[in-house]
C-alpha cells in the first residue's frame, strides 16, 4: 500500500467498525466524510469527531453507537462540544512579543509530537480487527472488548401477514372507502398498503468447552452485543445447555460476563454437542424458538459423543430454522479441513460455514446473519463418513 494511503486506510477502518456497530453509513456518506476530513485538520480529534458525526450519522439512534466507536478507535479524551451559537464577547487584544511568538510556533509541533496522529490509531484498530483473538496481548484484548461492545446484530428481514400504510403497492379498500366518506363521495386519492417487515429471531449457541476457551470470552461478548436486540436468544453448550439471555441483558459487558460466569456450570469442560442439540430442540426449538429463526452455532465442532446423534439433530434443526450458520474459529487456520467427527457430521445441514476467530470474521458473520452475504458451505471431505 502506498504511504499516502495510510490515513485513508485508518479512516476506512473507523467506518467499518461503525457499520459493525449498527449505523448503515452509505457510500455517499463515507465519501462526504473523507472530503470533510481532507478540508479540515487531519490530526485534530475534535475536527475529525464533528466531520464524522455530521456525515456518517443518519438518525438520532446512530449517535450513541458513533460516540462509542469513535472513543474506541481514536482514544478517549475531552468530549468535543458544539460551538456556541452566539459569539462570545471579544476579549482585549494582547500584544504578541517575540518570546511569545517563538513559544506559540513551537507549541503545536510539541502537541502533535506528544499525541499520535488520529489516523494512526484507526490503522492500529484495522490491524487488530484481523488478529486472531487467541493471540492477543492483554492490552489488545481490552481494546477488542471495547470494539465488541459496539457490535450490533440484526436478523434477516422477513415479510409478515400484517399490512401497513404505504405510498405505493396494493390498494387498501378500507382506507380508500373511509377517504371517500370523508369527502362526501367525491373522487379521492387511492390509499395503498404493503406487507409489514420485521427481523427474524436470532438464536446463538455458544460453545464454552475446554477446546473453545481461547475464544469463549470474545464470542460471549459478541453474543452480549447481539442480545441487545429484542428477538435474540443465547445459549451456552458444553456438557450442559444453559440459557443465558437474561444474564446478558445487563448493559455493562463486564457485569454481563460476571453474571454468565456464575450461571454457567460447565466452563472449560467436555463437549456433548449432539445430546445438547437434541435437548435444545425438545425444550425450546420445537416449541417455536427455532421455527423460522436464524440459528448460529459458534463452535470448533469437537464432539465426544456419537456423531450420528449430532447429524440427526442438525437435520431436525435445519428443517425448523430458516437458516443454520456455523462459525468455527479454526476455519481460518492454514490447511484446515472439517475432519473432526462432529464438524463433518454437522456440515451437510449447515447453510453457511464461516470463520469466527477475529473481529473482522465476526463482522462478516453479522453480515451473513443479516442476509447480506451467504457463503457456500464447504464441500464434503473425501474419506470422512457423512451422516
Amino acid at each position: 500500500m502506498p504511504d499516502d494511503a495510510g490515513p485513508l486506510a485508518g479512516l476506512l477502518a473507523f467506518v467499518r467498525a461503525l457499520r459493525a456497530a449498527g449505523p448503515e453509513a452509505s457510500s455517499e456518506r463515507v465519501q462526504a466524510f473523507v472530503r470533510a476530513v481532507e478540508v479540515l485538520r487531519l490530526g485534530a480529534r475534535t475536527d475529525l469527531y464533528w466531520a464524522g458525526r455530521l456525515t456518517l450519522c443518519g438518525s438520532r439512534d446512530d449517535l450513541e453507537h458513533y460516540e462509542r466507536v469513535f472513543a474506541t478507535c481514536f482514544g478517549t479524551g475531552e468530549q468535543p462540544h458544539p460551538r456556541p451559537t452566539t459569539p462570545p464577547a471579544r476579549a482585549p487584544r494582547a500584544r504578541l512579543t517575540a518570546h511569545d511568538a517563538r513559544t506559540a510556533s513551537r507549541a503545536p509541533a510539541e502537541r502533535d509530537h506528544r499525541r499520535p496522529p488520529v489516523p494512526a490509531l484507526a490503522a492500529s484498530t484495522e490491524v487488530l480487527r484481523h488478529r486472531d483473538v487467541a493471540e492477543l496481548t492483554p492490552a489488545e484484548r481490552e481494546q477488542a472488548r471495547r470494539l465488541l461492545a459496539a457490535f450490533a446484530l440484526r436478523g434477516e428481514v422477513r415479510r409478515t401477514a400484517r399490512r401497513r400504510a404505504a405510498r405505493r403497492g396494493e390498494v387498501d379498500p378500507r382506507r380508500t372507502v373511509r377517504e371517500l366518506l370523508r369527502s362526501g363521495g367525491e373522487p379521492a386519492r387511492l390509499r395503498h398498503r404493503t406487507r409489514a417487515e420485521r427481523p427474524r429471531r436470532i438464536v446463538l449457541l455458544v460453545d464454552v468447552s475446554g477446546s473453545m476457551a481461547p475464544y469463549a470470552d470474545a464470542l460471549l461478548r459478541f453474543a452480549h452485543a447481539a442480545a441487545r436486540g429484542p428477538r435474540t436468544e443465547v445459549f451456552t453448550i458444553g456438557t450442559r445447555l444453559t440459557r443465558v439471555t437474561r444474564q446478558l441483558a445487563h448493559r455493562d459487558p463486564d457485569l454481563a460476563m460476571a453474571a454468565v460466569a456464575s450461571a454457567v456450570p460447565d466452563w472449560r469442560g467436555g463437549t456433548r454437542l449432539g445430546e445438547l442439540l437434541h435437548e435444545f430442540l425438545v425444550r425450546h426449538g420445537q416449541r417455536g424458538l427455532a421455527r423460522g429463526a436464524v440459528v448460529v452455532l459458534l463452535s470448533d465442532g469437537w464432539e465426544r459423543g456419537d456423531p450420528e446423534l449430532l447429524a440427526d439433530g442438525m437435520r431436525r434443526l435445519h428443517r425448523l430454522a430458516h437458516r443454520v450458520i456455523w462459525a468455527n474459529p479454526l476455519k481460518a487456520r492454514p490447511g484446515y479441513a472439517p475432519l473432526a467427527a462432529g464438524m463433518a457430521a454437522a456440515l451437510p445441514s449447515v447453510d453457511a460455514f464461516v470463520e469466527g476467530h477475529s473481529l473482522a470474521a465476526l463482522e462478516r458473520l453479522a453480515a451473513v446473519v443479516r442476509g447480506d452475504s451467504v457463503p457456500v458451505p464447504e464441500p464434503p471431505v473425501e474419506g470422512v463418513r457423512r451422516a
